[in-house]
């Protein structure tokens, strides 16, 4: 038997960064929305751990592992270490959401692979227990399995939904050339100094979510991170430049970049958008809807989840 198990990009349309903990880490007050971008993660039953990757049109795989230091494999032993019991998988990967990009598609696959394997294996874990051992993996992972749209704290795993009455539309530019999320919060930290806050989600932002307001919304995005990604990258702020005479309501990096992504009215407002961005020759382009669903088991495996896989409840609960 296989599952298979899609999870979404997430975008911040909020990154609040603080100043960096004695245990490395930065306090983050964020808020994340998953996008239309998907990754499926396929499970089968295997004697020993295997990985391999496929992707879509215009997604480069790069320097991926395929061993035991894919987070995929983690998230697998961890999960058999959780319920102790001596397991491996075949675990297929095909990548929609471009990587290294700032659009977590690692911690969707971590997310993905914990719940296809928890089907797999018929373990019924807690949704308690999952978020806990997501939390584990990755700052990332458990917002990857609530998906929606939802405040992060902490270094970013301890998530909460909130109220979002939008249906945005996205515009995502990739670009060939990452960048180092270590790199960034340096930067980030040489540029910030000792003068950095505790940081905090605005009002305005869950104001616009609530209204669903695209014009509010672009008002209020804010990513701490993209001055310092753009000081590494300055050739980035030709894409936002671009973005801006495309007619894109607003502009900002995706996490710790490089991917840059686009607000728009509307799907139609959207496709108008990435045309114009394709016409300057780039060839990286999404469009893509939000809030949709984290990660849920895909309507082609056993035992489908009858509703539609747009968003989470505010209480979530496993699809």
């Amino acid at each position: 038997m296989t599952i298979t198990v899609r999870a979404a990009a997430k975008f911040n349309l909020h990154l609040g960064v603080g100043p960096v903990r004695e245990d490395g880490f930065h306090p983050l007050a964020t808020v994340y929305q998953a996008i239309g971008l998907y990754d499926d993660v396929t499970v089968s039953e295997a004697a020993e751990w295997q990985v391999t990757l496929t992707a879509a049109d215009h997604i480069a795989l790069g320097e991926i592992p395929t061993g035991d230091d894919n987070i995929v494999v983690r998230a697998g032993k961890a999960l058999a270490a959780h319920h102790g019991i001596d397991k491996a998988a075949k675990v297929a990967i095909h990548k929609g959401i471009p990587v290294a990009g700032g659009l977590a598609g690692g911690s969707a696959d971590a997310a993905a692979t914990l719940v296809a394997l928890d089907r797999l294996w018929s373990l019924e874990t807690s949704d308690e227990d999952l978020l806990s051992l997501a939390g584990d993996l990755g700052s990332d992972v458990p917002f990857a399995l609530i998906g929606a749209t939802a405040i992060g704290g902490g270094r970013g795993e301890i998530v909460e939904p909130v109220t979002d009455n939008g249906a945005w539309w996205w515009v995502a530019v990739g670009n060939e050339q990452g960048l180092s999320t270590p790199a960034v919060y340096r930067a980030f930290d040489e540029h910030a100094g000792t003068a950095v806050g505790d940081p905090q989600v605005p009002e305005s932002l869950l104001m616009a979510l609530e209204k669903g307001d695209a014009e509010l919304l672009a008002e209020a995005l804010a990513n701490d991170l993209q001055a310092p990604a753009l000081a590494l990258r300055p050739d980035l702020a030709q894409t936002f430049a671009d973005g801006a005479e495309a007619g894109a309501l607003a502009v900002q990096l995706s996490g710790s970049g490089p991917t840059v992504l686009m607000l728009c009215r509307d799907a139609a407002h959207a496709r108008e958008v990435a045309g114009a961005m394709q016409a300057k020759a780039y060839d990286r382009v999404w469009t893509a809807p939000g809030p949709v669903a984290g990660a849920h088991v895909a309507p082609n495996s056993p035992n489908p989840p009858r509703r539609h896989p747009r968003g989470s409840s505010r209480q979530w609960r496993r699809p």
